[in-house]
């Protein structure tokens, strides 16, 4: 049986987004402020402690030694419409949300737990628009956010503008993955939306300018089914015990 770590709450006010945010932090076991940490940082935070597990996998992974000394940082979001206006490239508080992230969040999380004060240190993660949102973010924050994970990310012309126009490529590593019967999936306002296609043009835009990108297409829909399992590999390959 795997050592169990901790999870605490905490508040903080953002004045980008003019309200109290809440926050999720998952620490290892054997945390020790003596020891510097990643931070991985997840939108749709309460859906990845509970239906993405996370706690109990990186209590296996960190048992087993198998991945760096990690922080896990969730913030959830408080309603459907909040969700939208903060993560959706057209949301009313999109640009305030990313803000918060990378001002706010960022130096909250530095100055409460011993971290890398470097891009490579800092991660983000998120399913369909909070994978949206994450991408959005370091592209907009390169060398705070070195590592970026997208679960079936919504993504329109807005995103691929930005990812046609980034240049810092070098600077992030991304992993990147849609299920291949993603093309009717049902969004918030109740419309069907293929999110294949586009992912894949993503692809193609990642590919041509050379961002160093981890892509698979699963065999599998829109939904924590496939993506919950898909989490060992993205720590796999994303946070694998090495040395800075």
């Amino acid at each position: 049986m795997a050592k169990t770590g901790t999870v605490k709450e905490h508040k903080i006010y953002s004045e980008a987004l003019q309200e109290e945010m809440d926050l999720l932090v998952y620490l290892p076991h054997n945390y020790s402020p003596l020891y510097k940490y990643t931070v991985l940082i997840a939108q749709d935070g309460k859906d990845y402690f509970q239906l993405g597990r996370m706690p109990r996998l990186l209590d296996q992974l960190n048992e087993e030694e198998k991945i760096e000394n990690l922080i896990f940082v969730g913030v959830p979001y408080k309603s459907v419409k909040d969700r939208y206006d903060k993560y959706h490239p057209g949301g009313s508080q999109h640009d305030a949300y990313i803000r918060f992230i990378a001002r706010e969040l960022v130096p909250f999380i530095d100055e409460e737990y011993p971290t890398y004060n470097i891009g490579i240190g800092r991660a983000l993660i998120g399913d369909s628009l909070a994978g949206t949102i994450s991408f959005q973010t370091a592209l907009k924050y390169p060398n705070t956010f070195g590592r970026v994970i997208m679960q079936s990310p919504l993504v329109n012309e807005d995103v691929l503008d930005n990812a046609r126009a980034f240049k810092d490529v070098q600077l992030i590593n991304f992993y990147h993955i849609i299920g291949n019967q993603e093309t009717a999936v049902k969004t918030t306002n109740g419309s069907e939306a293929d999110f294949l296609t586009p992912n894949r043009e993503l692809h193609e835009v990642m590919e041509e300018k050379q961002y160093s990108v981890f892509y698979n297409e699963f065999d599998g829909d829109h939904s924590w089914k496939y993506w919950q399992p898909d989490l060992s590999r993205v720590m796999e390959k994303m946070f694998k015990k090495t040395s800075y």
